[in-house]
């Protein structure tokens, strides 16, 4: 039976705290057997993990995945680089855009699309302290206001004194 739709395996969720993500793509990763035995385990960490261009190729750095625990001598070296799939025209993009301006390569997840493993990899620009502490502002404003608005509907609202 063939896998069908999309299994996430690992998030880097601090990602999308650091940096304001303004282009996705999904990349295909060359892996070895015990490496994707691993992974169907759900085993894999994003935390250290990043992207680079070398040599007009794009690589993936700092993922770990440990090793398969039934592999032989044949297993894999957990945080070694890994390959990612992109096409020529796309890889041609991301050099230019990460050489041109303060642009970088980040992970935002692994997962299996189809039985087959993908990264998701994100163009983004850092951010400072400064825009992280009025995202979070943002984010607890929202929660507040639904939060608001959850106890008018059960005709709970909170009373002013």
């Amino acid at each position: 039976m063939k896998e069908q739709g999309r299994k996430v395996i690992a998030q880097n969720r601090r990602a999308r705290h650091d940096y304001a993500i303004l282009e996705e793509f999904e990349a295909g990763v060359a892996l070895k057997g015990t490496e994707v035995k691993s992974l169907r385990l759900g085993r894999a960490s994003m935390v250290d993990a990043f992207a680079t261009i070398d040599d007009g190729e794009v690589f993936l750095r700092g993922l770990h995945i440990p090793e398969y625990v039934r592999g032989s001598w044949t297993n894999h070296e957990p945080r070694r680089t890994r390959k990612l799939l992109l096409h020529r025209g796309e890889i041609d993009r991301l050099m230019g855009k990460t050489r041109e301006g303060g642009l970088t390569l980040v992970p935002l997840s692994l997962y299996f699309n189809d039985g087959k493993v993908k990264c998701e990899l994100a163009l983004a620009r850092g951010k400072k302290d400064y825009d992280k502490r009025r995202d979070l502002a943002k984010k607890d404003a929202q929660r507040e206001i639904a939060r608001a608005v959850g106890r008018a509907a059960k005709g709970r609202a909170r009373s002013l004194r």
